[in-house]
Parts: structure tokens; C-alpha cells; sequence
């Protein structure tokens, strides 16, 4: 058995391991006695797979480095930035938290993966932080050593129940038929419950489905005026819906085909700006939609840093799009971690001992306007038994308008009360 596999075999050994370096000559993994010595972290993705794919993830994350040390680093301290691909799969996963061990990152930040608990138990047992993950799993509101900068999955199905209950009289969900995708249809329900409505019919589809006029003929029903369809099936969404759109019926009263009537409907994340542009702009399947999102619209004058950084330091680098909401949460991890370390000081080491406890010290870290206020304190974490580790439960309502996604809201809208009453 290789010495990191011993490691994740055995926790027990590996933290007692760490006592006994503590006290003596070694150095843990991700430690320096160096104060201001470079900082080495991690941002990992799923790429080149035959589902969800987020390359634009360790890009930006690798772009953000260049920015921030020709700006002479994190408080006069060089970033190196490590990437890895996990493949989506949990040994993906978890190798590429044993590499983060291996490579002496003191932390993970902003990355990707469906498989929390292939990576959260290695992370724990050797004290690595996790900021910024994406917010896919269960685990990362978990794990003691997550800091999460949105509310993940859980506060975008909560919001879009929330959205889409004063415009729907019925609701089908249509998502993956994966462990991530089995939490959609709780607190979607939650919110639809939170406004008075009824829960929504749940269809299941394959993650890498191909052809979808099966379910998109289920989606219809009895394509009744003033129902609802909401897809997030990630980068699979928009080909979803124009099989919807396609997709006819014949209506019981004139013998007649008819459409689909239902408006449609999904979470940021499954639409992004540029699967609106490349599938039609205005005449998108999509054109219509009802979406939430974590953050303000792309077109949001908040957004010119990150679009600055990536036209200087990565111009021409094509898995980097400024719109992907996956490469917007790297941008403000990366902000955020830079913000946490400056005002650690010159004078204390950036280990991932250290760094942790500046994190569970964090209070009204700001992300210029992005999310509100971030900090992982006691008091800032959220009243969900199933994610203690919540703490930032506000969602956006926008809408697809002549192509563009535009906000239908103004401001954030709070979730956290509509998560925290949500069955478990």
C-alpha cells in the first residue's frame, strides 16, 4: 500500500503522526516555517468526460495567480496554483486530494466535484481547508473544513421553488439520475411549499443522456396552460429543451397537434450566457426561461475585474468564460482567499493549520457586492442540521430576455428560513 493510501486507510495514525511532528523537527503536509514563503493550493475539476465537464475552474484559477503575483503575490507572497482532473469519479476525487496532501497545498479552493465523500475524508484527516467548493454536494455544508461562498445546490432549487411558485400552478422537475441530482427535487419542493404550492412531479434522466424525447414528452403531460418545466441537467440543458420545444400533442379537444404550453425554466449553472449565444441567441430554446442563480447576471457592471483579468492574463484561453458560474466562483474563492491571508500579516506562516484558523475567524470578508458578506464563524453559520457549514443563503431571480440573461429581481433574495424548514 502506497504511504498515501496508508494515510487514507488510516486517519487515526495519520493524525497522531501530526502530534508527534508538531512537536519535533517535521513539518506537516502544506506547512512552512518560512513566513513568507510562496503559498502552494489546489483547484480541481471534472474534464474531458463524457458528462459535466468545468475546465474553466483550474483555468481561472491558474489566470488568477498570474494576476495576483504581478501584483507582487498574497501580501508579498508568491500563489502557486496545482490543478487536477477528477475525471468525475470518486477515485478521481480522491486522488486528486492525496496529490493535494502529496504536493503540500494548504488548501483546495474553488473547485468541482460531485463526490464529496471520496475527497472530504482524506482533506479532514490531514487539515486541509476547502474554500469555494462549488456547492454540488451534501458534504461541502458539512465537513468542518469547508468554507463555502454560496448556498450550493440546495439554495438554488430552494430559490427556484421560491420563483417559480407565483407563475406556475404545477411544477415538473427534470434532472440527473445521480446522488447530487436525488436532492434537487427536497428543496425545490421546499420552496414551492414556502410560497403555498404543491410539490413538483420528479423526472429522473440519465447524466448522459442524448436523446431526451421520452421524457420531454412526460415533461408535457397533459401540456396544460400555466404549468411549469424545470430542467438543470448542466451542460445538457439546452439540448433538453429543444427536444421540449420540438416535442408535440395532440390536443383532446380539437384533434389537433399543439406545443408545448408550459413555461419553461432552471438554475444557473445548467443556462449560462453562452449556451444562450450558442444556441440561437433570441431564438434560443431557452428564450423565456425563468433562472436563479447565486450571483448577480453576468452583465453585471461587478463583474468587469474578473473579465479584466482574464482578457490580460488569459486572453485566448477558450475554457475560461467569464459567464460560466463555475469560473465566477473560482474568481471570488481566489478574492476571497487573498483577502483572509493579507490580513493574517506578514509575520504568520500560511500553513493549512494557520489558514484554518484565520478561516474559522473570518467575518465580513467582502466580495465586492458578488455575495453579501462572507465569514464561517459560529454565529454566521446556518440553523440546517444537514448543512451546518451554510452560510450565505441568498439566491438571484433573472429570466431569459432576447437572449440575454437579465435580472427579474433586483438584489438578492434570502433562502436560508426556506432551507432550514425543509423536511429531511
Amino acid at each position: 500500500m502506497s504511504d498515501r493510501r496508508k494515510r487514507r486507510a488510516a486517519p487515526f495514525v495519520s493524525a497522531m503522526t501530526g502530534v508527534v511532528l508538531l512537536g519535533g523537527c517535521g513539518t506537516l503536509p502544506g506547512e512552512s516555517g518560512d513566513a513568507m514563503g510562496p503559498i502552494t493550493v489546489m483547484t480541481w475539476a471534472p474534464q474531458d468526460t463524457g458528462a459535466t465537464n468545468m475546465p474553466g475552474m483550474p483555468a481561472m484559477a491558474k489566470t488568477y495567480a498570474k494576476y495576483i503575483n504581478a501584483r507582487g503575490g498574497i501580501g508579498g507572497r508568491e500563489l502557486r496554483v496545482i490543478t487536477c482532473n477528477d475525471h468525475n469519479t470518486a477515485l478521481g476525487a480522491d486522488d486528486c486530494a492525496e496529490q493535494a496532501v502529496d504536493k503540500g497545498a494548504v488548501a483546495v479552493v474553488g473547485s468541482y466535484s460531485q463526490y464529496g465523500a471520496a475527497f472530504t475524508t482524506t482533506l479532514e484527516a490531514e487539515g486541509i481547508p476547502y474554500l469555494g467548493g462549488y456547492g454540488i454536494t451534501q458534504d461541502e455544508f458539512q465537513s468542518f473544513l469547508s468554507y463555502p461562498v454560496n448556498g450550493g445546490l440546495p439554495a438554488l432549487m430552494a430559490g427556484a421553488g421560491r420563483q417559480l411558485a407565483g407563475k406556475c400552478t404545477k411544477v415538473t422537475l427534470v434532472r440527473p439520475d445521480t446522488a447530487a441530482g436525488d436532492i434537487f427535487l427536497r428543496f425545490l419542493d421546499a420552496g414551492l411549499r414556502d410560497a403555498g404550492r404543491t410539490s413538483a412531479t420528479d423526472l429522473r434522466a440519465a447524466e448522459d443522456a442524448t436523446d431526451y424525447n421520452t421524457i420531454s414528452r412526460k415533461a408535457i403531460g397533459a401540456n396544460e396552460h400555466g404549468a411549469c418545466v424545470s430542467a438543470a441537467l448542466g451542460d445538457k440543458t439546452a439540448t433538453f429543451f429543444d427536444a421540449f420545444r420540438r416535442t408535440t400533442t395532440t390536443d383532446p379537444v380539437t384533434g389537433l397537434e399543439a406545443g408545448p404550453r408550459a413555461r419553461i425554466a432552471s438554475v444557473l449553472g445548467s443556462v449560462q450566457q453562452t449556451t444562450l449565444d450558442s444556441t440561437g441567441g433570441g431564438n434560443s430554446p431557452l428564450e423565456g426561461a425563468y433562472v436563479t442563480g447565486w450571483y448577480p447576471p453576468a452583465s453585471d457592471a461587478r463583474w468587469a475585474p474578473l473579465r479584466n483579468t482574464i482578457k490580460k492574463y488569459a486572453f485566448g484561453d477558450n475554457d475560461i468564460d467569464p459567464d460560466d458560474p463555475g469560473v465566477q466562483t473560482t474568481w471570488i474563492a481566489y478574492n476571497v482567499l487573498t483577502k483572509v491571508v493579507e490580513k493574517m500579516g506578514k509575520d504568520r506562516p500560511v500553513t493549512a493549520a494557520t489558514l484554518k484558523t484565520a478561516l474559522d475567524e473570518a467575518h465580513d470578508v467582502s466580495t465586492d457586492g458578488l455575495t453579501p458578506p462572507l465569514g464561517w464563524r459560529e454565529q454566521d453559520t446556518s440553523a440546517i442540521i444537514e448543512q451546518p457549514r451554510l452560510v450565505n443563503g441568498r439566491v438571484t431571480f433573472q429570466k431569459v430576455e432576447k437572449g440575454r440573461l437579465v435580472a427579474a429581481r433586483k438584489g438578492f433574495v434570502d433562502v436560508t428560513e426556506t432551507l432550514e424548514h425543509a423536511p429531511g
